[in-house]
């Protein structure tokens, strides 16, 4: 499908099955990490479902050739050190982004789930956080919880929403202690979190990617 001139830069796959409900297809928003671009995480879409309309977003922030990022990073010997306005101003490009996709590309309103990996993860969850009302469900992979913890916009809009968080515990770049908090944080709100751990790096193996599949196909089913 031929992408519109929206805010941000994004590949488009349409929905190749109609969802058989007469509704428009669901939406699935797929967000990148650090030093990635939008090519990545579209190379999953022929896994996933045929009915959802795949958006795969585009970083702001231009790292070098095909390499972007939401915000800038600091490696130090104390760990990965992030730029708090660059990280509110890389969710309030997304968020705003979000808001053109109904007028540009045709889907259900009420079925839209926004997934991300690594700093994409840290996004989706303050996506759901922030703007709970344009989600109706996240995937977070290899993330961490987005700084500031639970400071939530509208925690009522937050209840029943599923949530599948997914981590490796050889991830060296954002350890495990990072997806273990997510879920000790989300835990503590009125969603439905599904949390999986594996013994993998900084990465989705099969068994994430397969966990993936059938989280999708029991939202799918709702």
């Amino acid at each position: 499908m031929q992408t519109q001139q929206l805010s941000l830069v994004h590949l488009v796959r349409p929905a190749m099955q109609a969802s058989g409900d007469g509704l428009a297809p669901p939406l699935l928003v797929l967000v990148h990490g650090y030093g990635s671009n939008e090519q990545d995480l579209m190379a999953l879409a022929g896994y996933f479902d045929p009915r959802f309309l795949i958006v795969s977003v585009r970083a702001p922030r231009t790292l070098g050739q095909g390499s972007y990022a939401w915000f800038d990073l600091e490696f130090s010997p104390e760990g990965i050190k992030a730029d708090p306005e660059q990280m509110a101003e890389g969710l309030s490009m997304l968020t705003a982004f979000l808001k053109e996709l109904p007028d540009a590309y045709a889907h259900d309103p009420n079925r839209v789930l926004i997934g991300g990996f690594s700093q994409g993860a840290i996004l989706s969850i303050g996506v759901l956080l922030h703007q709970p009302q344009s989600v109706g469900g996240v995937i977070a992979l290899s993330g961490r919880l987005w700084p500031g913890g639970l400071e939530i916009a509208d925690r009522g809009a937050l209840a029943g929403k599923p949530i599948l968080v997914t981590h490796g515990i050889y991830d060296t770049v954002l350890p495990i202690a990072n997806g273990r908090e997510i879920q000790s944080a989300l835990s503590q709100l009125p969603v439905e979190l599904t949390y999986r751990e594996y013994p993998m790096a900084h990465e989705i193996n099969q068994d994430a990617l397969r966990d993936v599949l059938a989280w999708l196909g029991t939202w799918m089913r709702q």
